[in-house]
């Protein structure tokens, strides 16, 4: 394994993503990314973060999420989560909590139940889209009717498949293209790319940068990052063994469909892989 420390700091980490869109000296980082992903007619000026504290939370979530909660200039509400592994219901799961910044908006009394809009923005380290033909790195999730005619303009979701996106530097175009090229290979820059000489970029990699940060922050970054390497080992076996019982599964019912049109088990061996003396028990 090589220990060298890479020059930037791992994004996917709670660390990273906090570092670089958490912190108060930070928030025109957050703002210029979330005004590259989300419509332009949603664009931001200002924020103020706010603690999550209403979000229900639990320990599967916090290994595999970490989200930053924040209000707009004209009280729009923004999610932005930076989630590490796939989970099981995963699009009823954002929907879940994307209602609770609409349920705090509830007034006691009389109350017209007029909302102010409520965003989420999902940075992923999967792939949802099972069908590759449907995959899409980038989704814009909002309520619309069946002619595809915007029916509330308040309730917005973003997604980002990032293992999806593989554009290189010279193809990149807009800004998100920009922000998800970023994110994708901070790790892995020696240098900021020439596309990236920007102040809101530049900014972004010094803030990444891992010897700048003091021995105390140096070592809460190496404990984040160890957690996310795990986390990401923990996947890729389930991942693997999911695959290599799939394979066997495939395999018994293709020697069985063999040993009932008579082949025998030394070639019905031979062609799936199995042993002979389980081909005998089918």
């Amino acid at each position: 394994m090589n220990d060298k420390v890479a020059r930037y700091i791992n994004p996917y980490t709670d660390f990273g993503f906090k570092k670089l869109f958490g912190e108060e000296a930070n928030k025109d980082l957050l703002i210029d990314f979330l005004n590259a992903v989300l419509p332009q007619k949603s664009k931001i000026v200002s924020l103020t973060f706010r603690n999550p504290e209403q979000l229900p939370d639990n320990n599967v979530d916090r290994k595999a999420i970490f989200d930053i909660a924040c209000t707009g200039e004209h009280n729009e509400q923004f999610t932005v989560e930076m989630q590490k592994a796939r989970q099981k219901y995963f699009k009823d799961r954002a929907l879940f909590y994307l209602s609770f910044p609409i349920q705090r908006q509830a007034q006691k009394g009389d109350w017209d139940f007029n909302l102010n809009p409520v965003y989420l923005v999902a940075v992923l380290n999967f792939t949802y889209d099972e069908n590759e033909e449907k995959q899409k790195i980038y989704r814009l999730v909002s309520l619309k009717d069946q002619d595809g005619e915007e029916f509330l303009d308040k309730l917005k979701m973003v997604f980002l498949q990032m293992p999806l996106f593989r554009l290189t530097e010279p193809e990149l175009k807009t800004r998100k293209d920009k922000w998800m090229y970023f994110l994708k290979n901070l790790e892995d820059f020696d240098e900021i790319p020439s596309i990236l000489r920007e102040p809101v970029f530049e900014k972004a990699f010094s803030e990444a940068e891992y010897y700048r940060l003091s021995p105390l922050l140096q070592e809460q970054y190496q404990r984040d990052l160890m957690a996310y390497r795990d986390n990401v080992n923990v996947v890729e076996t389930a991942r693997k063994e999911g695959e290599a019982k799939g394979r066997t599964e495939r395999n018994i019912e293709v020697a069985r469909n063999m040993k009932a049109k008579g082949l025998p088990p030394a070639l019905i061996a031979e062609l799936t892989g199995l042993p002979v003396s389980e081909i005998e028990r089918l």
